[in-house]
């Protein structure tokens, strides 16, 4: 992916690390891991049994929707298309913002993420890849794992990716490495601040631990899977409309909840680009949001999709595409 080796200062000349395999995680980590994987499914099976009296009421679920946009937003904008990517620029009030808003989503910390992703563009479904779903034709169930792998597996190992290596210009912000340095207080946060405010609204013991398993733990597990589900789902179904050196794919069901991130197939194809939905009547939220920034001169440089040069990279079986409109 030369755009991106090109974003990364100083440039990067990388080999796949396969003389040893990644070593695991210390067994805290590991633990911390699997709660979150286990914990959604926990809140539900409380929330569908008759212990907790206040476990359904459709302003918890309308809470759980703004936070679960609000912080979605967050990774999607300035995680992934603003500090993985480079979009984009954004004034700094904005920049910290979505810093914060992502490490709101207990997906690890700010220049962890961005490093990681790296790496992933870099080794795409190679060796160095953090989370490839591919594996070998002859493996028993090679399709099933690799998939698995790929979605909650690789949580589970150790990261091989040095931000020193994957994001020294992130390294270089200050704002940037204070907030990468806040991971744990707003991962207390993000789940304290659902129960204060359920307690606040209902004055009830029981309605805040009802909105802390709705805002809280579900919110957190549904966007956790959303966003694993691009890592494997997106590598393995749906169409390829961008002849790219990968199998990544477009998943049209999953643009509202991704937020525009499952159009994966045009964003490894133009990995810089700010809209991932880049045809017309693809979803894209994110791109949306990004639009409104940079009419409020919040955003600047933003890289639009240019209808030339998607057009070099548009498999030919698929000439009735037509561009989204949001070049200006």
């Amino acid at each position: 992916m030369t755009v991106l080796a090109q974003q990364v200062s100083p440039p990067l000349v990388l080999e796949p690390d396969t003389a040893s395999p990644r070593s695991p995680r210390v067994w805290p980590q590991r633990a911390f891991t699997g709660l979150l994987v286990v914990a959604p499914v926990a809140a539900a099976a409380l929330l569908l049994s008759p212990a907790l009296s206040d476990r359904f009421a459709w302003p918890d679920i309308l809470i759980a929707a703004v936070f679960y946009v609000a912080v979605g937003h967050g990774v999607t904008i300035g995680f992934h298309r603003l500090f993985t990517h480079r979009s984009f620029e954004a004034r700094r009030p904005l920049k910290i913002a979505l810093a914060l808003l992502g490490s709101l989503s207990l997906q690890g910390s700010l220049i962890g993420w961005v490093a990681e992703h790296r790496r992933h563009h870099m080794f795409t479904e190679r060796p160095g890849d953090p989370h490839s779903p591919t594996r070998p034709s002859t493996q028993r169930f090679g399709r099933l794992r690799g998939l698995a792998h790929a979605h909650v597996g690789w949580l589970f190992e150790a990261g091989n990716a040095p931000p020193t290596r994957f994001a020294p210009d992130l390294l270089a912000d200050r704002d940037l490495v204070i907030i990468d340095r806040l991971f744990v207080p707003c991962s207390i946060i993000t789940l304290a601040l659902p129960f204060g405010l359920g307690y606040a609204l209902t004055g009830r013991f029981t309605g805040a631990v009802a909105l802390f398993l709705w805002a809280g733990v579900l919110r957190v597990g549904l966007l956790h899977h959303v966003t694993w589900a691009t890592n494997s789902l997106c590598h393995a179904f749906g169409r390829r409309p961008f002849d790219t050196r990968d199998e990544s794919r477009n998943i049209a069901p999953l643009a509202l909840v991704s937020m525009g991130e499952s159009w994966h197939n045009a964003h490894h194809a133009f990995p810089s680009m700010a809209r991932h939905g880049v045809d017309r009547h693809q979803l894209d939220t994110s791109a949306l949001l990004i639009r409104l920034f940079e009419r409020m001169n919040w955003a600047t440089r933003v890289r639009w999709p240019d209808s030339s040069r998607l057009a070099v990279r548009r498999v030919a079986a698929l000439p009735t595409a037509q561009p989204s409109g949001l070049t200006p």
